[in-house]
């Protein structure tokens, strides 16, 4: 399986697992699944970081490693898919989650029931 994390799942991931849901821990710890997690994540939580709104690690490339997670870019594709979501989610970086995990056919972590119209399986 593969998994794209929002933004908000890497943030409880890096800060506290357990309050994670269940259902969205044993996918993530599962040694077949594969976690992926955007550059727009990453960038939204250096934004945010940047404001005094986050307490976020330094060593992104390193702290992703440490946990085991994918890098994924935003490619053209993905762009070609944000560009033909309707504005169900005015969020500029969930609709660009969303459009990522329908053009990688992947699930994504979160918690944002919004995703849910836009047609995505969410593990929750």
């Amino acid at each position: 399986m593969r998994l794209l994390l929002d933004t908000q799942a890497l943030i409880i991931w890096i800060g506290d697992v357990g309050a994670l849901p269940r259902a969205a821990r044993e996918a993530m710890g599962d040694p077949a699944t594969e976690v992926l997690v955007s550059i727009a994540s990453l960038w939204e939580a250096t934004i945010k970081r940047s404001l005094g709104k986050l307490d976020f690690p330094d060593d992104l490339p390193g702290m992703m490693a440490s946990y085991g997670f994918t890098l994924l870019p935003v490619t053209l594709a993905h762009l070609a898919a944000l560009a033909r979501l309707p504005m169900h989610h005015r969020d500029p970086f969930d609709r660009l989650l969303a459009a990522q995990a329908l053009s990688e056919g992947v699930r994504m972590v979160t918690g944002d029931r919004r995703i849910l119209r836009y047609g995505v399986r969410v593990v929750w």
